[in-house]
């Protein structure tokens, strides 16, 4: 294994980490490098712990990071969630996501955020 901190490592990894987290990407690596193929193991491995194996087929709304942390801070402010689209798979992802912004959840914590967006005019659509 190289030395990961050699950028050409880096790029390489990084490389095969965006194929890996791509369902429509293949392994088929002919003479790749080490890198890349460790790379493409880690996002593989990423996009299946959210999204489910790609044997059971690609789903039709696919999770990242991101939308996790939006269902995470949609439980922490009390917010109701929408889970159509979503496999079984991904709709337990999501909720312990979202039962864990709920046990952060305190009612008064965020009466400020909301005064402040009442002032702005901003509405929360629920």
């Amino acid at each position: 294994m190289k030395q990961t901190y050699d950028s050409i490592y880096v790029k390489e990894y990084y490389e095969g980490y965006s194929i890996g987290v791509n369902p429509f990407s293949s392994s088929n690596f002919i003479q790749s490098s080490e890198a890349i193929v460790a790379g493409f193991q880690s996002g593989r491995s990423e996009y299946e712990r959210m999204n489910g194996f790609l044997s059971g087929g690609i789903p039709n709304r696919i999770l990242t990071d991101k939308i996790l942390e939006d269902y995470l801070l949609a439980g922490m402010l009390g917010m109701s969630i929408d889970t159509l689209g979503y496999t079984p798979y991904q709709i337990n992802t999501i909720v312990l996501w979202y039962q864990s912004g709920v046990e952060k959840y305190e009612p008064n914590q965020f009466d400020s955020l909301f005064g402040v967006l009442e002032e702005l005019e901003i509405e929360l659509i629920k």
